[in-house]
């Protein structure tokens, strides 16, 4: 991976999520819903959701990356995983910020496939190493992404993610 990083920004987020939008369009796909993977896909569904005329959106808690370029050995849901009865029969668009391993991407996939008519996914950022080959993607790189909403550190530290030093 390069040393180099993508920095995006939300203006750029902006443009982001309208050619992607138009790329879902152009391509004749209409989701029934987005299931946005939290907690970077919640802006992507966001956006993909007003910009596609979609409002059934659904939030899939995964927490895969404990830090920058350290993750768990797999990706694990967070409850409370989506009930299937609300997939059931709908084209789903699935939604995140970047496919890095496609790990993320890969459990939510999974877990969509068998009770879906359609699953397809659409993220910003797509690298050459990902298991899961997105449908939709608005730029591939491999360098290390500055997301706006992650580039900063938290305003408040939350007590219980205090670790020992």
């Amino acid at each position: 991976m390069s040393d180099e990083r993508e920095n995006l920004t939300y203006e750029l987020f902006g443009t982001a999520m309208r050619d992607l939008a138009r790329t879902i369009a152009d391509d004749g796909f209409e989701p029934d819903m987005i299931l946005s993977i939290a907690r970077g896909g919640l802006f992507v569904a966001g956006g993909l959701g007003y910009a596609l005329d979609v409002k059934n959106l659904h939030v899939m808690n995964v927490e895969f990356y404990t830090g920058v370029g350290t993750t768990l050995d797999m990706p694990v849901m967070l409850p409370p995983v989506p009930n299937l009865v609300d997939l059931s029969d709908k084209k789903v668009l699935v939604a995140d910020d970047v496919a890095d391993t496609g790990r993320t991407l890969k459990l939510v996939h999974d877990f969509c496939a068998e009770h879906v008519a359609e699953v397809r996914s659409a993220v910003v950022y797509e690298k050459p190493q990902s298991l899961i080959k997105c449908e939709y993607v608005w730029k591939h790189t491999d360098r290390w992404i500055n997301f706006p909403w992650s580039v900063e550190p938290p305003v408040v530290v939350r007590a219980d993610q205090v670790r020992d030093s």
